[in-house]
């Protein structure tokens, strides 16, 4: 086993991976901003190191800072968590190459599936379903670009191969709108990400997004740990994740889960990933892979019980995966609400000092998060702040423990989309289950 892990995150998935280290003995760097020197993962850490000023691109996006301070420590490892640098296939060469484990996949395969074409090429080869596209970069010939979106139907969306999180997109009608919109969205990729490569899709009206999450050791053992349902979105960022995901067609279900570890076989992965579907009438169209442990992965968790973190520091060890799919049995329903500093009706954030906290408890409930009180959130990062997740026997009894840990939770001081996640958890649309991924946005739209 890993000797020593650097965390090279903050928050609640800082914390998740330092409790994880410590059930197995391994020791903890914590690296931190100036802003997050009273994070509780930092005051619970072996070890502790400052790696730069607030602004995160001086800190955790702070490569060199990053491997100083596992050298200092003598980690033997790092932990890249989720956002930051986790799928930075840069970083993950250069903490190898400086002598440390990076716990995830290799640079190659993160710079594979980091760029939306080769990631596609790489799973049709594997008989992933795709989404009927140009199968390629766009070039500058304007009437093979309007033949393209014509063979495959409008409407189509045009999307930077380097973007992600919602980002890069514009979605087109009709032939009119076509080359004007794959110029602009050219241009905005090249000034956002450095790359204006861009490709086209057909674009799905009402899809569901479902993630397959699968985990592999890099030495031939593969196995998925079900599907999530996280369509529920605003501005294409998640905000309540549910496993497994309600109303899948199970051959379809069956199919995809196959091929998933199938492509991850062939693209010899190591480490926890996702792979990310949209799903209609009965289809399931791959959309990117997030090479990386993701935000909702517990979920997963709680109805396979596997430990997705701790298999993540077995694999970076080199140890075999004692997992077959065989031994993998699902049970009951999960729900994961994020919870966020943020005005519940305009999302604005909002940081500042959390005067009183209660976390909610009883069977079946986990609270994933770094509050405490007295704890005062920067107005740096992200402004998650917790995560409360349920299991329950069927996905009916799940929701309605989440509808008492909700009114459970206290957390006082500043505002938080706990209003919003109450009102989500008694929505009847939501309850019947299967709602696409427009759903929240449309119910927003309408209650302003």
């Amino acid at each position: 086993m890993l000797e020593k892990v650097l965390i090279a995150n903050r928050g609640e998935i800082a914390l998740r991976i330092l409790r994880a280290c410590k059930e197995m003995g391994v020791k903890t760097v914590a690296v931190h901003s100036q802003a997050d020197r009273d994070l509780k993962h930092v005051k619970l850490a072996d070890e502790s190191v400052c790696i730069g000023p607030n602004p995160s691109t001086e800190s955790y996006l702070n490569i060199p800072a990053i491997i100083a301070a596992a050298e200092v420590t003598n980690a033997s490892a790092i932990h890249p968590g989720y956002g930051f640098l986790a799928e930075n296939a840069d970083f993950a060469e250069q903490v190898e190459k400086s002598g440390f484990v990076f716990i995830g996949p290799k640079a190659e395969t993160i710079r594979l599936m980091g760029d939306k074409v080769s990631a596609i090429d790489a799973m049709k080869e594997s008989g992933v379903p795709t989404v009927p596209g140009s199968g390629g970069p766009l070039g500058d010939n304007d009437d093979a670009n309007l033949k393209v979106a014509s063979e495959i139907g409008y409407p189509v969306i045009i999307k930077a191969a380097a973007g992600g999180g919602g980002r890069g997109m514009r979605v087109v009608h009709r032939e009119n709108q076509l080359l004007s919109s794959i110029n602009v969205t050219k241009s905005e990729a090249a000034a956002a990400f450095g790359d204006g490569t861009v490709y086209m899709e057909k674009f799905l009206e009402n899809p569901r997004h479902v993630e397959i999450q699968v985990l592999a050791d890099g030495q031939g053992n593969v196995i998925h740990v079900g599907d999530r349902d996280c369509s529920l979105q605003r501005r294409h960022q998640k905000v309540l994740e549910e496993a497994p995901a309600p109303g899948i067609n199970p051959d379809a279900r069956r199919e995809v889960q196959n091929a998933c570890v199938r492509a991850c076989k062939e693209i010899n992965y190591r480490g926890a990933g996702t792979f990310e579907f949209l799903y209609e009438n009965d289809r399931f169209y791959f959309i990117e892979m997030n090479t990386r442990v993701q935000v909702e992965h517990p979920v997963s968790e709680m109805i396979s019980g596997v430990d997705i973190i701790k298999e993540q520091l077995k694999i970076a060890a080199g140890i075999p995966m004692g997992l077959q799919q065989e031994d993998i049995q699902f049970r009951g329903h999960a729900f994961e609400c994020r919870i966020n500093a943020e005005d519940p009706k305009t999302f604005m954030p909002c940081p500042g000092e959390i005067k009183h906290f209660h976390a909610p408890g009883g069977l079946g409930v986990r609270w994933d998060s770094h509050l405490y009180a007295g704890y005062k959130i920067p107005p740096y990062y992200d402004s998650m702040i917790g995560k409360l997740i349920v299991w329950g026997e069927d996905r009916v009894a799940a929701l309605d423990r989440m509808k008492v840990a909700l009114e459970e939770l206290v957390v006082e001081g500043i505002r938080t989309n706990t209003p919003l996640q109450k009102e989500l958890v008694r929505d009847a649309g939501f309850r019947k289950g299967g709602v696409n991924i427009h759903y929240l946005e449309k119910k927003l739209a309408e209650e302003n």
